[in-house]
């Protein structure tokens, strides 16, 4: 449970949270969380769920777990780092990695093309 250890922690990073808030925006106790967030307990099924829920991403993330039918696992992962990313932006940030991310995607499409 290394994994999800360690992503607990990049989740709350991510948020600008630190685990005390994590734990207390789950509603667990600080003590328990962080068990969790140093791979010293595991999480049952509903507890995961309720985590992922709150902090606003999957269970499949938290776990680690990759599309087995993914060709590109090192894709899939960093899509779902994009997406956690994008949950806590505004609307107006999230606006603008879109226009980035299409005006990266429209160069590529430009010079495959010769245009």
């Amino acid at each position: 449970m290394d994994i999800f250890a360690k992503r607990l922690c990049e989740r709350a990073k991510q948020l600008g949270i630190s685990n005390a808030e994590a734990a207390r925006r789950v509603g667990l106790e600080e003590r328990r969380y962080a068990h969790y967030a140093s791979s010293r307990r595991e999480p049952d099924l509903a507890t995961l769920t309720n985590i992922a829920k709150i902090l606003n991403t999957t269970p499949n993330w938290l776990l680690g777990v990759e599309d087995q039918l993914e060709e590109q696992p090192n894709k899939t992962a960093l899509i779902e780092r994009f997406v956690n990313t994008a949950r806590v932006m505004s609307l107006e940030e999230l606006e603008i990695c879109i226009i980035q991310a299409e005006a990266i995607v429209a160069s590529k499409n430009t010079k495959i093309s010769g245009k």
